[in-house]
């Protein structure tokens, strides 16, 4: 099933993430899948996160098909050239995964092989391109695909709380231009600045899934203020997930931020993904005291 389908009929879509392990035994990812993404739409897989090596995204995706789950393929840039990434998009097609997520993919430097050759030969725009190629049934050399072409729901990410609100802007038109069908957002702790820039965003046409962490601890949040550009975690919140450390250490106080956060953006946006960041069990309440 792709994605789109449900935008298209006016649904909420709501997908989470996860990420696979490093090493080749899926049983408990497939497990807590089964157990607490029930409720939701659609199951991001990651490609190698953070440029840490795992199992990969494509094998995974299969996995999760197979247990009646829908999953997004995340595919990224960084490990691979254009033949093997129009190749692994083949692959996906065959397997029966509609879904994908498209991204120039975390510097190598990051990850536990940091000597690792990066590759980049694509990034996330030309890569959307090169699915919109080979929907058309050609290749980018320009060679003809056999048989009838794949058919892909293309996903892409746009920051909506970075710093420079009309260069998020200019790059998701760029994506829009090359093909994409719709966006998740990188995790919003912002409200204000999320509705500021979809007013702006919806020129555009596309549906935009809001992308939400659950925040783990006071020290996660700074970590990610410190770290990860387009993310910023208010005082306030980081104060209250200061106030009561029990409460915090159980998830308690990340899910009422969290369904605090979907609540307030919900009307602005056509979707939420969920990046739980290992606690998978905290969805299935979030959505409830979220109202999904």
């Amino acid at each position: 099933m792709k994605i789109t389908e449900l935008f298209e009929r006016g649904e909420f879509v709501v997908s989470a993430e996860v990420g696979p392990p490093k090493g080749c035994h899926i049983e408990g990812l497939l497990e807590e899948a089964k157990t607490y993404l029930k409720g939701v739409t659609a199951v991001n897989v990651t490609d190698n996160q953070s440029s840490v090596m795992r199992l990969g995204s494509l094998a995974t995706c299969k996995a999760l098909l197979d247990t009646g789950l829908t999953p997004i393929f995340q595919l990224t840039c960084r490990d691979r050239n254009r033949i093997a990434l129009q190749s692994d998009l083949l692959s996906a097609a065959m397997l029966g995964i509609e879904n994908l997520l498209l991204l120039t993919g975390d510097h190598t430097k990051m990850g536990d092989h940091p000597q690792a050759k990066p590759v980049f030969d694509l990034d996330s725009v030309s890569l959307i391109h090169t699915v919109k190629l080979l929907e058309s049934g050609v290749d980018l050399g320009g060679n003809e695909l056999v048989g009838e072409p794949p058919k892909f729901a293309k996903g892409a990410v746009v920051s909506p709380c970075s710093d420079s609100l009309d260069a998020q802007l200019a790059k998701m038109e760029r994506k829009v231009a090359a093909g994409v069908d719709y966006f998740q957002t990188q995790a919003v702790f912002e409200p204000e600045k999320f509705i500021r820039f979809m007013e702006k965003a919806k020129q555009f046409g596309k549906p935009v899934q809001l992308g939400v962490v659950i925040p783990k601890s006071a020290g996660m949040a700074k970590y990610m203020n410190n770290n990860v550009a387009g993310i910023h975690v208010p005082d306030e919140m980081i104060e209250e997930l200061k106030a009561d450390k029990e409460k915090t250490k159980a998830g308690v106080t990340g899910t009422e931020i969290t369904a605090r956060i979907i609540k307030e953006c919900k009307p602005y946006c056509q979707g939420v993904h969920i990046m739980a960041l290992g606690w998978e069990s905290k969805i299935p309440g979030l959505l409830e005291m979220a109202g999904i």
